[in-house]
C-alpha cells in the first residue's frame, strides 16, 4: 500500500511539473510581461515545450538501463501524452493568433512556410502514439506494438526540421537541441545501448 501511494505521488510529483510551464507562461501573459507579441510568445515557448517533453520522454528508456529504477518507467505514458498535449496546443496557438481562425489562410501560409507542414506530420505521427499507447492497444497490436511507437525517433527529426525552418535566423539555441537529441538518440544505438547496464554495476561497485 506504501509503494503504490509512493508512486502515485510521483506521478502526480511529475504531471505538476509538466503542467507548470503553461501555467507561468500563461502568467505571464495574463501579467503583461510576455513582451509585444504575447500570442507569438506563448506560440514559440509551448513548441519548446513540447520538444522538451518528447526529449524527456526518449530519456527514460536509457535511464531505467542505467539505473533499474521503476519510476522511470512509470511516467514513459503520461510524458508521451504531454507531449501530445503540448504539440496540439502549439498548433492551436498558430491557428488563434497567427491566422485568427480564419482557416482560408492556411492554404497561402502551407505555400509560404512548408515548415509548417513539417509540424503536421509530426503532430499526426504523435497522436498515433498517443492513440495507441493503452494497455488495450498494446494487446490488440502485439508485436507490431514496439515498431509503431519506434516512430518517435523519426518524430524527432520532424520537429528539428520543423524548428530549424521557423528560426533560421538563430541557430544557437536549434544547435543545442539537436545536439541534445543526438545523444539521447545514440543511446539507441547496440554497443551503447548493451554498455549502460554494465555502466551501471561499474558505478554502483565504485
Amino acid at each position: 500500500m506504501a509503494a503504490q501511494r509512493k508512486w502515485q505521488l510521483w506521478r502526480i510529483g511529475v504531471f505538476l511539473a509538466a503542467l507548470a510551464p503553461l501555467v507561468m507562461w500563461g502568467w505571464q501573459v495574463a501579467s503583461n510581461a510576455a513582451g509585444p507579441e504575447p500570442g507569438r510568445y506563448l506560440l514559440l515557448n509551448i513548441g519548446l515545450g513540447g520538444l522538451w517533453m518528447l526529449l524527456l520522454t526518449l530519456c527514460l528508456t536509457p535511464l531505467t538501463k542505467l539505473t533499474r529504477w521503476k519510476g522511470f518507467a512509470l511516467i514513459r505514458r503520461q510524458l508521451g501524452l504531454w507531449t501530445l498535449a503540448y504539440a496540439t496546443l502549439h498548433l492551436l496557438s498558430y491557428a488563434l493568433f497567427i491566422l485568427g481562425l480564419d482557416w482560408a489562410m492556411l492554404g497561402s501560409e502551407l505555400v509560404k512556410r512548408p515548415y509548417i507542414v513539417v509540424g503536421m506530420l509530426a503532430l499526426i505521427g504523435l497522436a498515433a502514439l498517443g492513440a495507441t499507447s493503452n494497455r488495450w492497444s498494446m494487446r490488440r497490436l502485439g508485436k507490431r506494438w514496439k515498431p509503431l511507437h519506434k516512430l518517435s525517433y523519426p518524430i524527432l527529426g520532424l520537429i528539428l526540421l520543423h524548428f530549424f525552418w521557423g528560426v533560421r535566423a538563430d541557430l544557437g539555441e536549434w544547435f543545442l537541441y539537436a545536439t541534445a537529441s543526438a545523444l539521447i538518440m545514440a543511446t539507441r544505438l547496440p554497443p551503447v545501448a548493451s554498455r549502460l547496464p554494465r555502466l551501471r554495476q561499474r558505478l554502483a561497485s565504485a
